[in-house]
């Protein structure tokens, strides 16, 4: 399964082949610098470490400058560990470096993200809540949540607010896998992919995309 880092450049629209105007995303995809081999003899687990985007070494302290040395690398601003199976051989060594041209066999990614976070949000903005009516006797509770908690649901358990029940609170800033984009088109010149739909995050967040597991 094909994996690599990269960043959200933003959002766009193409014609695809038969004349149909496509919302799509173009991701800055690589190129990744393979910073470190993990295997089950050395680690208990096969993995590779992979690096995207420089970052002046002053901008790092002495132990991450020295890891990124050890793979005649330059110090990373996106770093991110990708697990395999135990029985799987390494197809990559330190110090190499990995394109969008390993995802020219696939039809459809997977892309993970940190969604855009919205702060502290009330319940109608991060649940979806109705609300109150807007007349007819309302006084001042027009987006309040209503009644979160009795003796009479969920019955020997309690009074208390039951887990998981939907409330106000912070909203957003999570990690988002969004599945089964199609690949539109890869640019290896410029190491751009473009993929159908939106992705998590805001323009120049840092993205993880995939082969996709289910497609």
């Amino acid at each position: 399964m094909a994996m690599l880092l990269g960043k959200k450049v933003g959002m766009t629209q193409v014609y695809d082949k038969t004349g149909e105007l496509l919302p799509v995303t173009v991701i800055q995809a690589g190129p990744c610098a393979v910073i470190q081999v993990k295997t089950v003899d050395t680690d208990g687990y096969n993995a590779v470490q992979l690096g995207f985007d420089d970052v002046k070494p002053s901008r790092r302290k002495n132990p991450q400058i020295g890891h990124t040395r050890k793979a005649d690398s330059v110090p990373k601003r996106f770093v991110k560990e990708i697990r395999f199976s135990n029985d799987a051989e390494p197809q990559y060594k330190a110090g190499d470096s990995i394109t969008v041209s390993v995802f020219t066999e696939d039809e459809y990614v997977d892309v993970v993200g940190t969604n855009k976070g919205k702060g502290f949000a009330g319940v109608m903005k991060r649940h979806g809540f109705h609300g109150f009516p807007a007349s007819h006797g309302t006084e001042r509770k027009h987006r309040a949540p209503g009644s979160i908690s009795s003796f009479a649901s969920d019955a020997g358990h309690g009074g208390s607010p039951k887990k998981g029940k939907k409330m106000a609170g912070h909203m957003g800033n999570r990690r988002v896998t969004t599945k089964n984009h199609g690949l539109v088109a890869i640019d290896e010149e410029k190491n751009l992919l473009v993929v159908k739909g939106p992705v998590p995050g805001p323009a120049g967040g840092y993205v993880v995309v995939r082969s996709a597991k289910k497609a």
